[in-house]
């Protein structure tokens, strides 16, 4: 048998972070549900202490059920919480795999792979549940970008490389400033076109990153080559396609960090911590209205694998278009359709540290950037097309004394091993994964909204402010008591202090 060096390379469309991710359009629900359908269902007696559903046990589903618990605990509410996931794990996108399927190996991000000091809830979650962190801020310090027939860019060690990586963030500077997310200022809303008019984002969003960095003074060149690696690596999609709000938040890449462990612990944690039931392998069949509501106060029916229950309120945390989940035509209609953006995701290991390269058109002995991106400009100007998306190493896999090179990339469709052992050398261990990884972004004045009906929401970003509607609506209080989103001065603790996190904070 051949011995490797056990290096692992990871081979994606996308390297998805959890830098400020704002999808502002989302998933399509189907929706046959007819008063016929309502009237054979078999609705349970409702007695006893309120519920809540959340469908999906992702990022978005585990965070929310986290704060609800905070409200209970703040503010005496008496609730509780189902949870509903159709896979097998806690996590969504963010999960694991080991090499060689075997668990004495470290394991791998499979998708969700980092996040960013910009996301502080995520850094807060991982110090409050003592989570090590691997830091990834070193990623670029090896760094080439890649058209398809040359090199455009590479970048090194030397002082003035990481001078660059630098000026690329300082970018954040061209007529956009950080959200306040997180303080006390922070609004609530129900529609996203709310926020993105408080924070001034309605005319960012609505146009190309090329047209809004080229508009605020930023070379055509340098948007078209470096700024379009990081929108193709992080979104996978190019500058004169994606909206500029997406294409700011996938420069946000200060403090990189994951879970030694996986993210996905993180949201294991919520659920854990939150004293939810969860329900993992559950199908979610219909989400109705209940037949009869109790006079101001709508009640909701859910019927999955296990029966039909009621809720007074739901949280819609996952993508239906793909879960085939049904819902009333008139909030079926509120939400507009949305593409994805397929995502095939290859995990190897080889002996070799580095791409061949031979396959970049370089003399053999040449050096190859330990982590390749993309631009589309090549086939703007009439070149061809990247193979891939990305293609990085990532360090080393261990396996108990055993030590060996672990790597990243990315490409658009199944890469064959022959297509492996041309560009990466002789291949062990592969594994395969294909998702539907983000929404497609393209420059949009229109939004989903966040409430489709009393009791109902669609959480499309930020958890809490969800939670903080539908405890308000329904039970009159909320994550931090009766305020809602610091709508008076926090008490608990100084809210401009740098380590304050509304939510965690109040």
């Amino acid at each position: 048998m051949i011995s490797f060096t056990r290096l692992l390379l990871y081979c994606s469309l996308i390297s998805f972070s959890f830098a400020l991710q704002l999808p502002f359009t989302f998933p399509f629900f189907k929706s046959q549900v007819t008063q016929t359908v309502i009237e054979k269902l078999q609705l349970p007696e409702v007695t006893g202490t309120p519920r809540i559903a959340i469908i999906g046990a992702g990022a978005g589903g585990s965070s929310a059920a986290f704060w609800i618990s905070k409200a209970k605990q703040r503010s005496n509410i008496d609730v509780e919480v189902d949870v509903y996931e159709r896979a097998s794990y806690i996590g969504g996108r963010s999960t694991t795999v080991y090499p060689y399927n075997d668990s004495t190996y470290a394991p791998v991000e499979l998708g969700a792979s980092i996040f960013v000091d910009a996301n502080k809830n995520m850094m807060r979650a991982s110090k409050e549940f003592n989570l090590s962190l691997s830091d990834f801020g070193d990623e670029f310090a090896d760094a080439g970008i890649w058209d398809g027939s040359k090199f455009v860019f590479l970048m090194d060690n030397s002082s003035y490389s990481k001078s660059w990586w630098t000026t690329l963030k300082v970018l954040w500077r061209y007529g956009y400033s950080a959200p306040g997310l997180y303080t006390t200022e922070s609004p609530r809303w129900d529609d996203v076109a709310d926020l993105a008019a408080t924070f001034e984002w309605t005319d960012i969003a609505n146009q190309t990153t090329l047209d809004y960095f080229v508009e605020s003074g930023v070379s055509p060149q340098f948007t078209k080559e470096i700024v379009e690696s990081a929108t193709r690596v992080n979104y996978g999609q190019e500058v004169d396609k994606i909206h500029a709000l997406e294409g700011l938040a996938s420069m946000a890449a200060t403090g990189a960090s994951g879970v030694a462990t996986g993210n996905f612990r993180i949201f294991e944690n919520f659920l854990e911590k939150s004293g939810a039931k969860v329900h993992l392998n559950t199908e979610v069949h219909l989400v109705v209205k209940e037949i009869t509501r109790i006079p101001d106060s709508p009640l909701w029916a859910v019927r999955t694998t296990s029966g039909t229950e009621i809720y007074r309120g739901i949280i819609l945390a996952a993508p239906f278009h793909q879960t085939g989940i049904s819902i009333p035509s008139d909030l079926a209609e509120q939400i507009p359709p949305q593409p994805y953006v397929h995502l095939h995701v290859t995990l190897f290991t080889t002996s070799n540290e580095r791409a061949k390269p031979e396959y970049f058109g370089l003399a053999p002995g040449s050096h190859v950037p330990q982590m390749v991106s993309t631009t589309f400009e090549g086939v703007r100007t009439g070149g061809v097309e990247p193979e891939f998306n990305s293609l990085s190493y990532h360090g080393l896999v261990r396996r108990t004394n055993e030590s060996g090179q672990l790597n990243d990339g990315n490409e658009w469709k199944r890469i064959s091993d022959e297509w492996l052992a041309n560009v990466c050398g002789e291949v062990g261990w592969v594994y395969r994964k294909e998702w539907d990884a983000y929404p497609v972004l393209p420059p949009t004045d229109e939004f989903a909204p966040v409430k489709l009906d009393q009791g109902f929401y669609y959480q499309t970003i930020a958890s809490r402010n969800v939670v903080d509607l539908l405890l308000h609506e329904e039970f009159g209080s909320g994550i931090c008591g009766s305020l809602i989103s610091g709508s008076e001065k926090n008490k608990t603790r100084v809210a401009d202090s740098d380590d304050f996190v509304l939510g965690w904070d109040c």
